[in-house]
């Protein structure tokens, strides 16, 4: 892994602007390359601007692979479903071919089934895409992710056994008793990019331990994110406060 990069945003509404920027940048830069971007979406409310952005954007439709880092156990018409906000902030209103979506099953009423099941659909969307990598996980063009109060990312949160979990793509995560489906650290450090986009004061305290070197990474889970890529972190503001980051670069839009 390469060192990650920090830009910090002054506000929220930036922040979202800069992350749409460098989005678009990443999703035309995949499709240059090899004709098609393969895209991991985050989920909780700090991506929806972000989502509405890119439903007023002009790009290649056709050529994006959609998948979701981490869904809730409930059906995709749920308030909480990511994939539902996704949809109705992004997805429907852009001609993505429907076998380009690849929504998170939850409907089987077992979790592990469920996991399995995801894992068994991005195997086959992957089969005819970019060639795995050496130790077997998929090379997402970008995968986007955010970072809780608490410091987990996607459904890893601390002390869980989701976090132990090596060899497998997809796995069940436990959020104070309620089932997720999330992909696992493996298959998200073998992604050729990483943006992580953090907002608000709140994450203060978390940030602090994800860039300390002492923390441990059972307590603030989104420090086992080291992709074998790249690694860009986005923040206003308001989540850095007073923190000392090295090399973070302050972005005046």
């Amino acid at each position: 892994m390469t060192e990650p990069t920090i830009s910090i945003l002054p506000d929220k509404t930036a922040l979202v602007q800069y992350a749409l920027g460098r989005s678009v940048d990443i999703i035309q830069q995949a499709i240059a390359d090899h004709g098609y971007c393969t895209l991991a979406l985050a989920g909780g409310s700090t991506p929806k601007p972000l989502y509405e952005g890119l439903a007023q954007q002009d790009l290649p439709w056709d050529k994006l692979y959609i998948f979701w880092g981490d869904e809730r156990y409930v059906p995709v018409d749920h308030p909480d479903s990511n994939a539902g906000m996704a949809k109705q902030a992004w997805l429907d209103q852009v001609p993505i071919p429907a076998d380009h979506i690849h929504i998170t099953p939850t409907a089987e009423g077992d979790p592990a089934q469920s996991a399995q099941g995801y894992e068994d659909m991005l195997k086959a969307a992957f089969a005819p895409l970019q060639p795995l990598s050496g130790a077997g996980f998929p090379r997402f063009d970008l995968i986007w992710l955010g970072m809780g109060d608490d410091g987990h990312t996607a459904s890893l949160f601390p002390h869980t056994a989701a976090l132990e979990e090596a060899e497998r793509w997809i796995t069940v995560g436990d959020k104070d008793g309620e089932p997720r489906i999330t992909f696992t650290a493996s298959l998200i450090n073998h992604s050729r990019r990483v943006m992580v986009v953090a907002a608000g004061a709140s994450k203060q305290p978390a940030l602090a331990q994800v860039f300390s070197a002492t923390a441990a990474d059972a307590d603030y889970p989104i420090r086992l994110v080291r992709p074998t890529g790249t690694l860009e972190w986005l923040l206003d503001a308001e989540a850095v406060g007073n923190l000392a980051l090295p090399d973070a670069q302050r972005i005046t839009p």
